[in-house]
């Protein structure tokens, strides 16, 4: 079953004293089982954006008490900041990572909210998905009045908390409130623009974001419909909400986006309208600024836009993506951005040690040690990455090359495809030595009484299948992935023929060493008829896998 994790993003209102920002945040370190994943201090906006991430009751525990510190060290009668505002922690939102919806996180998220109300004496509005009645769905509606209009705020029938007090006390003058959610991931990203002008970065905002901007008559008043209400002309991006600010620590003009639904409204998308809205106003834009973390799949999604309109392959590697979307960003105009800080799936990376994060020599040494793993398993799998390595580099010198600019996305075609490939051959890599341990593990298992005996002698078979199972799965990818290198040897860089052939070799050592993997773990499966199967795929994938060789060894040699 697959694991619970929520991450919360709470926004404090503290962005100036690191001490007391430390303090706060690493409250939540008191829970076990909570990791810190991220403290993102701005002066300007006087303001700390801080991640963490763990399963739900354990994030809604430290939750509380992160509130709890925010409200014992920050005194919000003394608070000012450019950033819209009303409590020593402003917002504290749940974002569903794993296991669990959005709507069962919207649960904890009231759990959390009834919890700080009640024991707190901090007025809490739930927002977004969490929200009771449709009018709290939006932040902004919560917040209204900020932190100096909240006496009348919550006197106000129609806007009582949902938890705490509904009267303004010495408690509530010093905390504030506080806004609880459920919501997906959401990115705050701000655009840098070359002036110092408030009211220009704010009429790019109105541009861009979805609430567009009030429309008015030939005599500047607003235009009212048929209920008094203002009406608007809507802005050019929809799950996009947006200001414009100065920030006195940068000395220049922000554009400050909240991109609540990435899948609607992409960050590369509301970059580009911002320069494009920039520039019609005679502005020009010098780089991006993000806020807190981003899952991995909006840097590479940025990359590929940007790739794709330089008629350049998608086929590079993940981490030449990363740069490209930096630098086409500008993620680091105003500070250095380290990918391993800001992209969330590089936090939660598992920190057990991996045999494809070693260097080359280590993991040479770690072959020859007196240690059985790696062993030929998860050395063929490396072959076999090495191989389609080789097939993806022809694919994208052949996407790169002069003369054949009309044809780089057929050859970007292939570079994805040979990434992919790439992908699931490194995971093997570790997964075959992961299936050798567990047969090791099985053999550990106590064997006293009979059903001890029996437990053991069931593991051992079930890791005997998984360790059958994994090389036969190398021997697959492997031989599928010779497509790539058959046809860089047909169409690609004919310089490059040599590699696309050594390529093609490891291709086959791969399948040909994990073959012989499958016949020595298949012989120990006591399901005869089982073993029969699995070695009968692997004879037919070592049989295809010569004929392919034959072909592409025979075509290199014609064309060398």
């Amino acid at each position: 079953m697959q694991r619970q994790l929520i991450e919360c993003v709470p926004n404090i209102s503290e962005g100036c004293d690191l001490e007391k920002i430390n303090l706060i945040a690493q409250s939540v370190t008191q829970i076990e089982g909570i990791k810190l994943l991220d403290i993102d201090p701005g002066k300007a906006t006087n303001r700390t954006v801080i991640t963490f991430v763990g399963e739900p009751q354990q994030v809604i525990d430290a939750a509380f008490l992160l509130i709890k510190k925010a409200a014992e060290l920050i005194d919000m009668s003394k608070h000012h900041g450019a950033h819209p505002r009303f409590g020593a922690t402003d917002v504290c939102p749940l974002v569903p990572i794993s296991g669990i919806s959005l709507d069962q996180t919207a649960e904890y998220a009231k759990k959390l909210g009834k919890r700080v109300g009640d024991e707190l004496g901090i007025p809490v509005y739930l927002y977004e998905n969490a929200a009771q009645e449709d009018k709290r769905k939006n932040l902004a509606s919560c917040r209204a009045g900020e932190y100096e209009g909240l006496k009348e705020k919550i006197a106000n029938p129609a806007w009582i908390p949902d938890f705490g007090p509904s009267s303004y006390n010495e408690t509530v003058r010093k905390s504030g409130a506080i806004a609880i959610s459920a919501r997906n991931f959401l990115i705050a990203y701000n655009v840098n623009l070359n002036t110092t002008s408030t009211r220009r970065a704010n009429a790019i905002a109105f541009d861009i974001r979805e609430a567009g901007r009030i429309k008015t008559d030939a005599f500047g008043k607003n235009s009212l419909d048929d209920h008094g209400q203002p009406l608007r002309i809507p802005g050019k991006l929809k799950a996009v909400k947006g200001i414009g600010w100065y920030i006195e620590e940068y000395g220049i003009a922000q554009i400050s986006y909240n991109l609540t639904n990435i899948g609607i409204t992409p960050m590369h998308l509301a970059f580009d309208e911002s320069c494009k809205a920039a520039q019609e106003r005679g502005l020009r834009v010098t780089g991006s600024e993000l806020i807190g973390l981003i899952p991995l799949k909006a840097l590479l999604d940025a990359a590929d836009f940007y790739l794709i309109k330089q008629a350049r392959s998608l086929g590079i590697c993940e981490s030449e993506k990363i740069k490209i979307a930096v630098k086409s960003l500008g993620l680091a105009d105003l500070k250095p951005f380290n990918p391993n800080e800001k992209i969330i799936e590089y936090l939660l990376k598992d920190s057990n040690k991996k045999l494809i994060n070693m260097s080359l020599s280590a993991f040479a040494d770690e072959t020859a040690s007196e240690s059985m793993a790696p062993g030929g398993g998860s050395i063929a799998a490396y072959v076999g990455t090495l191989g389609i390595s080789l097939g993806t580099m022809v694919a994208n010198l052949s996407a790169h090359k002069a003369g054949w600019d009309n044809r780089w996305k057929e050859f970007s075609d292939w570079a994805e495809k040979g990434q992919t490939y790439k992908h699931t051959l490194l995971a093997l890599v570790d997964e075959d030595t992961q299936a050798f341990n567990q047969i090791i593990e099985a053999f550990r298992m106590p064997k006293t009484t009979s059903k001890e005996k029996s437990l053991r002698s069931q593991a051992i078979q079930e890791a005997t299948k998984y360790a059958t199972e994994v090389p036969l799965k190398v021997m697959k990818t492997a031989c599928e992935s010779m497509e790539v290198m058959k046809a860089m040897v047909k169409i690609g860089l004919q310089n490059s023929l040599s590699d696309a052939g050594v390529g093609a070799l490891c291709a086959k050592a791969a399948v040909t060493g994990a073959y012989f993997n499958v016949r020595i773990n298949a012989k120990d499966l006591k399901n005869r008829q089982l073993a029969d199967a699995l070695l009968a795929k692997a004879e037919a994938l070592y049989q295809q896998t010569l004929i392919i060789e034959n072909e592409i060894i025979s075509d290199v040699n014609s064309k060398i």
